[in-house]
Order: structure tokens, then sequence, then C-alpha cells
């Protein structure tokens, strides 16, 4: 007759293999801000920017 349907769902339950995030496209809001302030301020005005986008990576799973 065909395949049984527990056949066909064993196909679509499998989980999409993803490809681990680079460190350069991770957290791209907080990367942004502190590069927009660095180059306009000195970094200790930024640090607060600079403290929130590792703290992004971190909680993204890179180790910095």
């Amino acid at each position: 007759m065909g395949a049984s349907p527990s056949a066909d769902a064993s196909n679509t339950s499998k989980v999409p293999e993803t490809k681990p995030k680079k460190i350069c496209c991770a957290c791209p809001i907080t990367k942004n801000a502190r590069d927009a302030c660095i180059p306009e301020h000195d970094e200790d005005k930024c640090k607060y920017l600079i403290d929130a986008h590792l703290r992004c990576l971190r909680d993204e799973g890179f180790d910095v």
C-alpha cells in the first residue's frame, strides 16, 4: 500500500543540524551600539555598552 503514517512521522521529527554561531554574528544589537559609541567617545564612556556586549556573548555560549 504505502508507507505507514508512523514511518513518515519519524522522518519529520528529526531535529535539523544547526551550525554554531560565529562570534562576529552574535549579539548584533549590542555590537552595533558598542561600535557606534567608541569612535565618538572614549572607551571609558562606552564601558557599559562593552560590558553589555560581553554579557550577551557569554549568554550565547562564547567564552570571552
